[in-house]
């Protein structure tokens, strides 16, 4: 008896080759995040080289985080036009020899130069952006996993590099320890790259939906005007998101160790929630790719902006220590999936030709949020002396959040779009 069932196309199936360039692309971006959080280990040790304040001190991680963020547009331009290819080799090449510049600057402002320019700008922005956006390239049926485990890299950068710095540093110092890594980057990443020369398949203006689009019966995309409005204004709502949500995400982040010092644990406790929040954080990216394969990007924000706007008012009435390790670890659950979120809504409703500088963009947005909301919590506790009305202030931004994403959710479901040519079924066997 013959199986008169559609046989599965070639958008159905994701070929082996795309999920080995997904492994490397996770190994790039967790190498590539050590720019990130090496700066970070190394503030107290450039504190006491170049005999300057704690401020001072602080000024190369957000030169960091500022070129990473205008990096992550410029790569992904490069991308765009270039093939992925490009920005991962000068970013790999930035990135090795800006550790090795850092290494042997004689000054803060240059190692503040090496580390914003090279590290941050040209650096660890290609490992970024790029990435996610290749990776949503390769895969149709599973874009929402594939793009969760990309972006896994760099919550694994931020387990895997602090203690392994911190150990050489100890050891043989933060000049030696550079060095190493520079050379380790250098080594390791330019092959990598190599990886990359095949070019994506998709390479069409125009795109047909995903998969998920065709099971939840949502009107055809249309790229020309995605959900009934101008591209820009739906780049700028997302980027307006972007910015809400990590603004709201920032608070616990970043303010953790201080809060469980303030409340007499320790920043010892404090380390230990926010290893707790960032573990978490990858399974959370995990499971939130699953479950945007089956209801889209634009549902996957709503539930994990609704979920962390939870998380955040249990940080209000629970201040003990065992509570806030729970609290801590459902927040990190909760919030992990939200940022991949926005790289499958610019795969679902834009160009895929577009692809590199829209997600660089969104991230970009992102993570303006993160510096926003981590200054903006620390000023709120100088003027009231709490962690409480910054908590408060992170829901409020949490709330601008989701009322984007259902603004964004019921022009999906509600707005007729321009009718566009359907996915052909192969014919019955």
């Amino acid at each position: 008896m013959r199986d008169n069932s559609p046989l599965p196309t070639p958008q159905d199936r994701e070929p082996p080759y795309a999920w080995f360039r997904l492994i490397v692309s996770l190994i790039l971006m967790t190498i590539g995040g050590s720019g990130m959080y090496a700066v970070t280990v190394v503030l107290i040790p450039i504190q006491a080289e170049f005999a300057v304040a704690r401020g001072d001190a602080s000024l190369p991680y957000t030169m960091t985080l500022v070129g990473f963020g205008v990096g992550g547009i410029l790569m992904g331009r490069l991308s765009d036009r270039f093939g992925v290819i490009v920005p991962l080799l000068i970013g790999s090449l930035a990135l090795g020899l800006g550790f090795l510049a850092a290494g042997m600057s004689g000054s803060l402002w240059q190692f503040s130069l090496a580390q914003g320019l090279m590290v941050g700008l040209l650096g660890t922005s290609a490992t970024f952006s790029p990435l996610v956006a290749d990776t949503s390239q390769f895969f149709t049926r599973r874009r929402g996993i594939a793009l969760a485990i990309c972006m896994s890299g760099n919550y694994l950068a931020g387990a895997v590099w602090p203690p392994v710095l911190q150990h050489f540093i100890d050891t043989v110092g933060w000049r030696q320890t550079y060095t190493g890594l520079g050379l380790f980057c250098l080594l390791t990443m330019l092959p990598l790259a190599l990886v990359f020369r095949r070019k994506p398949p998709h390479t069409a203006v125009t795109t047909m939906p995903p998969v998920s689009h065709a099971l939840r019966r949502d009107p055809p995309v249309d790229p020309v005007r995605p959900l009934g409005m101008a591209p820009g204004m739906l780049q700028f709502l997302l980027c307006v998101a972007g910015v809400s949500c990590c603004v709201a995400m920032s608070m616990p982040q970043v303010h953790i160790v201080a809060y469980c010092g303030d409340l007499g644990f320790g920043a010892a406790r404090g380390a230990e929630m926010l290893s707790l929040m960032l573990g978490m954080g990858i399974l959370s990216r995990l499971i939130s790719g699953w479950i945007s394969d089956r209801i889209g990007g634009l549902r996957t924000l709503l539930l994990g902006s609704v979920l962390q706007g939870l998380a955040l008012l249990m940080f209000l009435p629970f201040d003990g220590l065992v509570p806030l390790y729970v609290v801590s670890g459902m927040f990190g659950l909760f919030q992990g999936g939200i940022v991949p979120a926005y790289a499958l809504i610019v795969r679902e409703y834009f160009s895929p030709a577009q692809a590199g500088a829209r997600v660089g963009m969104v991230l970009m947005a992102t993570l303006l949020g993160m510096a926003l909301g981590g200054w903006m919590s620390g000023a709120i506790f100088d003027l009231t002396g709490s962690y409480k009305a910054a908590f408060i202030n992170g829901i409020g931004w949490n709330m601008l959040n989701v009322g984007i994403a259902l603004f964004l959710l019921y022009r999906a479901t509600r707005r007729p779009q321009p009718p566009h040519q359907s996915r052909p079924l192969a014919p019955a066997a």
